[in-house]
């Protein structure tokens, strides 16, 4: 008897917790768990709000349709990815080749984790065939950024062919999600680790030798 008082006692506060957490929010966190589960095609308007317990005239007071809200999701993951490159900045200022080889391995650990769970990012990008759809503009947006950002990178690094170089990886990125069946997620980080080291070894190399005095002055 006791036991089923405590009980009921407790469950007004796991109410009250979340009643805390804004709405905007609750919808935004209910709808990414509800993708990456069953898809963002998979998951109906009616499911989220019921996830974030509120209901779909709510939903829609914050997200003008479902489209406005996988975008507004899909913000928020890119908004992550962003934050990522800022401390891998801020850790390797002025290093550029020290930023690809942490870049590199931080990519590797994110190939390793989505081998296990998939990605957020490229399975919605992969449902929403429409190239005008809002999120996945912002999904196409981030990549070029990215893209741009290793190229310069490769550029500061003194790779004789920079714009190869940022190219190569993108493909090894790219062949990760297309064949990872067939090579393993986990195999090709761990090749994209060993072809930036390689690269940066031999940029070294190149210039070291460049910057070597002769031995005889004539």
């Amino acid at each position: 008897m006791k036991t089923d008082i405590h009980e009921k006692a407790r469950k007004p506060k796991k109410k009250a917790r979340s009643s805390r957490i804004p709405v905007r929010e609750r919808i935004l966190v209910a709808a990414g768990d509800l993708f990456h589960k069953q898809g963002v095609r998979g998951v109906g308007v009616e499911a989220i709000a019921e996830a974030a317990q509120t209901n779909k005239m709510t939903l829609y007071r914050y997200f003008d349709s479902k489209d406005d809200l996988i975008a507004e999701w899909v913000r928020g993951i890119v908004a992550h990815k962003e934050e990522e490159w800022k401390d891998l900045t801020a850790k390797h200022r002025g290093d550029p080749e020290g930023q690809l080889q942490d870049w590199s391995r931080r990519t590797a650990d994110k190939l390793r984790v989505m081998a296990e769970r998939g990605s957020a990012l490229i399975n919605a990008f992969a449902e929403l065939p429409d190239p005008n759809h809002p999120a996945r503009l912002v999904i196409q947006e981030y990549r070029l950024r990215e893209h741009k950002r290793v190229l310069r990178l490769c550029k500061g690094a003194g790779f004789q062919n920079p714009a190869l170089s940022a190219n190569l990886f993108s493909m090894m990125l790219e062949g990760a999600h297309s064949c990872g069946q067939a090579v393993g997620m986990r195999q090709i980080g761990e090749h994209l680790v060993q072809v930036v080291d390689l690269m940066v070894e031999n940029s070294r190399r190149q210039r070291a030798e460049a910057n070597a005095s002769p031995t005889e002055t004539r």
